[in-house]
């Protein structure tokens, strides 16, 4: 018998490919977002569903980032009289990436209504943190036997940021769910508190800063850049600084459209905005102002300076923009910092050779928000999509999870079938990981653990071995074995010496055995690791001036 509910990923996030996915509910077909790239497996499918006479009962967006939107454009031409449905913000921001898109097709939805699209085809918007306007959608199916009842996030965050409420859990109380689609970007990670992140990054600014540094961020049009923009403009440390802040033209068109949804957002935050505003002053600092990436060349400064630039541009693809900006970069002026989480910009920074120093400010749920979600909403179903498989694996195999729900991890054009049932047996995930086999020597002075080279083959060991440094602990009878970050390993450092002005300055990335992110000192205990700028280490030398 044939499933009243299945789900078929066109695009899972996995690989740059966008998120897209075609969920069946009894008779109708319903599109959760469409961030392709490439639609011509959309396309494919429009045309399967017309040969059996079906249709798609609408589309939903969840939110105004490109790899969840940025296919809208392309999909009208496929489907001119498609109904969109979206958040009333969302509708807004969406004219950044998809600036062709019709506006007649597309529906806001006020939160929290219940509105019936198609016969027995209800829909509910919920907001799920995350950006402005960022929705969940609650689909529900009606037929004479049971109600069919589906959770589709999007990108959700628990918690609060500076623009942004947290996805509230309450909201979900007293609801029967029988399918949850969620993402699991940052797999089994935990994170610090999101005002610890804010320090943390504090630090690192000023860091670099206090070294003679400009400070460098690739961000999308909306949604991170704001937020440092609202940090800097609200933290004490920079309230009142001399210091320019410049900001790429696709970054400050999501600051403008960001006061247009002014209403929308925290009430602290219009609170803020009565006073000054919320981006663009150049009166009172640290001064905000405009600035063209193609330009960029012409701006001078003798002070450093926090630039943000639209990671969507051409700055690392054009051969024109990024040797430009290579050229820039490999001198002493600058530092990008990129987020932890960000692969894909981190492996292109790597591949053109350009320093990089990572920072943490979380926009989605870690280990704690994503476990939370599912265990107040207790579906039979619960499917990841939208992050590093290896990630999702993990997920997939916490025995918390594993051992009362039906875990899935489709990849794309794996059509998944969700049947419902009492009855059903609780199977554990397809990809199960196989523990790594390995041997114990131990020695006069030290202990060795051995394991198979098999082991660096996984993506995340790159992060786990990033400085050659681990930490183990003991968990009651097991001994956990975790790599240290060089943003662990430099806060360490810097938490054992006194922050004097002059301890600041005499981090790596003034001294003159740092090189792309290594130190070249052999007499230095971090000799050939890979090392944050803001380390230190008793074998400084600063950079002579004549170099």
């Amino acid at each position: 018998m044939l499933a009243e509910i299945e789900c078929l990923p066109l695009g899972v996030g996995q690989n740059g490919e966008g998120i897209c996915l075609d969920l069946r509910l009894g008779q109708h077909h319903f599109l959760l977002d469409c961030g392709l790239k490439d639609l011509s497996s959309l396309e494919l499918f429009a045309r399967k569903l017309a040969a059996k006479e079906h249709h798609w009962s609408g589309l939903f967006c969840s939110h105004a980032h490109a790899d969840h939107s940025r296919g809208i454009d392309a999909l009208q031409a496929i489907a001119p009289d498609l109904p969109i449905y979206t958040s009333a913000v969302t509708a807004h921001l969406l004219t950044l990436n998809c600036p062709s898109a019709s506006l007649a097709s597309i529906f806001p939805v006020d939160w929290g209504e219940t509105i019936e699209i198609e016969p027995n085809l209800l829909i509910k918007l919920l907001p799920s943190g995350h950006l402005p306007g960022a929705a969940s959608i609650w689909l529900t199916y009606c037929t004479q036997d049971q109600d069919y009842n589906v959770l589709y996030t999007g990108d959700f965050y628990i918690s609060n940021s500076r623009l942004v409420q947290g996805l509230k859990l309450e909201q979900f109380r007293g609801s029967s769910l029988d399918v949850l689609i969620l993402e699991g970007s940052l797999g089994t990670t935990k994170h610090p508190h999101r005002r610890t992140q804010e320090q943390n990054l504090i630090h690192q600014i000023n860091q670099a800063i206090a070294s003679g540094y400009s400070v460098l961020f690739p961000v999308p049009k909306v949604g991170i850049g704001q937020e440092i923009l609202m940090l800097l403009r609200s933290h004490h440390a920079f309230t009142g600084k001399d210091l320019d802040i410049w900001i790429d033209r696709g970054i400050g068109t999501g600051c403008d459209l960001y006061m247009e949804i002014l209403p929308y957002l925290p009430l602290s935050v219009q609170n803020f905005a009565q006073h000054q505003s919320l981006f663009w002053d150049s009166r009172i600092s640290p001064r905000i102002q405009s600035l063209d990436l193609i330009n960029q060349s012409n701006y001078k400064s003798s002070n450093p300076a926090i630039i943000l630039v639209d990671q969507d541009n051409d700055w690392l693809h054009d051969p024109k923009l990024q040797a430009q900006l290579k050229d820039q970069l490999q001198g002493s002026n600058y530092q990008i910092f990129v987020p932890e989480q960000n692969l894909e910009l981190k492996t292109e920074l790597t591949n053109f050779h350009i320093p990089f120093s990572t920072y943490l400010l979380a926009e989605h749920s870690d280990i704690s928000g994503t476990t939370q979600l599912i265990h107040n909403l207790k579906p039979q179903h619960v499917v990841f999509i939208h992050g590093n498989s290896n990630y999702l694996a993990d997920l997939a195999n916490l025995d918390e999870l594993s051992n009362r729900y039906h875990i899935h991890c489709p990849s794309v054009s794996m059509n998944l079938e969700l049947p419902l049932g009492d009855s059903l047996h609780i199977s554990h995930p397809q990809n199960q990981l196989s523990p790594y086999a390995g041997e114990l020597s131990e020695l006069s002075s030290e202990v060795m653990l051995s394991l198979p080279i098999e082991l660096t083959q996984d993506r995340r060991w790159l992060d786990f071995s990033d400085t050659g440094l681990i930490e183990a602990r003991w968990q009651g009878e097991d001994l956990l074995i975790r790599g240290i970050s060089p943003r662990e390993l430099s806060q360490a450092v810097f938490n054992q010496r006194s922050p004097s002005k002059d301890s600041i300055q005499a981090s790596c990335i003034s001294c003159r055995f740092y090189s792309g992110q290594f130190c070249l000192n052999r007499e230095s205990p971090l000799a050939g690791m890979k090392v944050s700028s803001d380390a230190y280490c008793q074998g400084f030398e600063k950079i002579p001036a004549d170099m």
